[in-house]
């Protein structure tokens, strides 16, 4: 068995918890934003590079605000279920699944999907996902990005 110390490695494989309805969501959002001036987040779109620096408060707001359109317009169903976190509380680490490559994103697999987006306190270390990212998704994040 191979232990890591690499701090982001142990924190993406620790343990998370749903944010299973819609409601909920919108409360963490507002608790995310509310608190953005004061923590530092980094931007994570898996499999499209690693963030050398975390962002500002207006580009994490800006993000939390497009992505929360994304989900709403890609996961029409009356449950959330694709953002995971590691302390509703005091998040430090979210998963954020794309709706459109979840697979068994809530259930047991050999080979589960990767989040298709990562926002963490702790520098991301290059998950090394070999996913096909569509060209659509990219266009968005590098919209994101480029504002």
């Amino acid at each position: 068995m191979t232990v890591t110390t690499d701090p982001f490695i142990s924190a993406y494989k620790g343990r998370f918890s749903s944010i299973l309805r819609w409601h909920q969501l919108d409360d963490f959002w507002h608790q995310l934003k509310t608190n953005a001036k004061d923590q530092i987040w980094y931007l994570y779109a898996v499999g499209q590079g690693v963030p050398e620096n975390p962002e500002n408060k207006e580009k994490i707001i800006e993000f939390i605000n497009e992505i929360d359109i994304l989900l709403h317009q890609a996961h029409d169903e009356d449950y959330c279920g694709v953002v995971y976190v590691d302390d509703v509380e005091k998040p430090t680490f979210i998963k954020i699944f794309d709706p459109n490559n979840l697979g068994v994103s809530c259930g047991y697999s050999d080979n589960p999907p990767p989040p298709g987006w990562i926002l963490s306190q702790i520098k991301p270390t290059d998950l090394q996902i070999n996913e096909i990212i569509t060209g659509k998704r990219k266009r968005w994040w590098q919209r994101i990005l480029n504002k």
